[in-house]
């Protein structure tokens, strides 16, 4: 049996904004598979963060995935603008969308790939009727809103539920997990199933650097799925 693949997507919630575009590239450069843009509306969550104009200022940097988190109220007036500034990856949570599976077919009509977004304390079932939409089911692993937050082990059996979920639709599904991984605390995440991992405190306080974060979060994830 092959190992499992797993994925890093690094959150740039804690770099120096005035320098995006070289830390993504450094982020590439480090090992990243993908970049993950936590897009914030001071509403949906207390924060504001990335508007489209500044992700779109990064695209031509570096040539692996964008995604865009939108941590938003009115999704379905901004995908749009997040797919023209170059995003692959649009996800959505299911607690703002107030029509889910027309926003899902929505971000698949505009061409990029749909995924969902589920917070802590948000069911499984209140996915199960979308699976056939969507290319990523992400479990929130704290509650969303600013970076640097403890990760909630209890999640974890959340994250299986998920992993059976994706299991029984016999789709192709990534199964993404946010908030407070590390080397530390990745593990339980990723034996429940999961094989995408945002991290960004981890990797931006690394004194070793990029090159040496993302690797070792990769590492202990696979260790830790045998």
């Amino acid at each position: 049996m092959s190992a499992p693949e797993i994925q890093i997507s690094p959150s740039v919630l804690p770099a120096d904004f005035s320098r995006l575009g070289e830390t993504v590239k450094a982020l590439q450069d480090g090992g990243a598979d993908r970049i993950h843009w936590d897009v914030m509306d001071g509403v949906f969550v207390p924060n504001l963060t990335f508007g489209p104009d500044v992700i779109h200022s990064c695209r031509s940097s570096v040539d692996i995935p964008f995604e865009a988190h939108l941590m938003v109220i009115d999704a379905d007036e901004l995908i749009p603008r997040y797919v023209e500034a170059g995003c692959d990856i649009i996800l959505v949570h299911q607690e703002a969308c107030t029509h889910l599976h027309r926003t899902l077919e929505r971000i698949r009509d505009l061409g990029v790939s749909p995924g969902v977004v589920l917070n802590p304390a948000t069911p499984v079932v209140t996915i199960e009727h979308v699976m056939d939409l969507v290319d990523q089911v992400l479990v929130m692993t704290v509650n969303p809103g600013f970076g640097g937050q403890a990760y909630i082990e209890n999640m974890e059996p959340k994250i299986a539920q998920v992993a059976e979920l994706i299991r029984l639709s016999g789709r192709d599904i990534d199964l993404e997990v946010d908030g407070g991984l590390g080397v530390d605390t990745v593990a339980g995440s990723a034996e429940a199933g999961a094989n995408v991992v945002v991290a960004g405190s981890a990797v931006f306080k690394d004194p070793d650097g990029f090159g040496h974060a993302i690797p070792a979060i990769r590492d202990a994830a696979l260790a830790a799925c045998g």
